[in-house]
């Protein structure tokens, strides 16, 4: 719970959520790419202390401090919609400016972690995990198979994850994916009349034969036993 003054980072690798508890709500919001900051992609954004995993992204400020990044989102509004040719310079300098400022910041006090950081990681690896189901179509492919595309959208290190996912939930993170692809692929066998083949191009496999294996050894019977039952 947030009360008062607040400044969040998000990352849009990561599922964050903003829900108001009140209907006075006011603020701003500056959404920005990558290559805005690091043209060519020469940098990650992610490797900014602010979008770090196990830090907070919230830092709780003061009327003065409020004041003083109002105004810079206040002059980022109106630069935007001017017709100077070099406006992207300025406001990239503003974002620049919200970004230092917020570096100046320690992460206060009054914000209380509901949880550790093995629980929040393992927390956003399970939301990003969902985020890619269900597949209700034969054009939509699962993005994420592995538990290393997982941990690079996560901008952590595979190892880094893997401990954490196990110390909360006592499975591994290949083990986590592999029962949820297994209950997609249920579902599609049962509910659609999509053939093998389909469903395993859509859950990520290239070859049928090796779905085929992956359902077998999950489930101990074979596609077509499944779309009987």
């Amino acid at each position: 719970m947030i009360t008062g003054h607040a400044l969040v980072f998000s990352n849009p690798n990561i599922p964050y959520a903003w829900e108001a508890a009140t209907t006075e709500q006011a603020g701003y919001f500056c959404v920005f790419t990558n290559d805005f900051i690091y043209p060519g992609n020469a940098r990650s954004v992610a490797e900014s202390p602010l979008f770090k995993l196990d830090g907070t992204p919230v830092f709780l400020l003061d009327q003065a401090q409020s004041t003083h990044l109002g105004d810079l989102f206040e002059r980022m509004l109106s630069e935007h919609q001017t017709d100077y040719a070099l406006k992207d310079q300025v406001l990239y300098n503003y974002v620049q400016l919200v970004i230092h400022e917020a570096l100046k910041l320690q992460p206060t006090d009054g914000f209380v972690r509901q949880f550790g950081a093995a629980e929040r990681i393992t927390s956003l690896f399970l939301k990003l995990l969902e985020h890619q189901f269900p597949i209700d179509s034969k054009l939509h492919t699962l993005p994420l198979r592995f538990a290393k595309q997982y941990a690079y959208q996560l901008s952590l290190h595979i190892n880094h994850l893997n401990r954490a996912v196990k110390e909360v939930t006592g499975k591994s993170t290949t083990q986590l994916i592999a029962e949820r692809i297994t209950a997609e692929a249920k579902a599609l066998l049962r509910h659609t009349d999509w053939n093998v083949a389909e469903i395993a191009y859509c859950l990520g496999f290239e070859d049928p034969a090796y779905f085929t294996n992956f359902i077998r050894k999950h489930t101990r019977q074979p596609p077509s036993a499944l779309r009987r039952g």
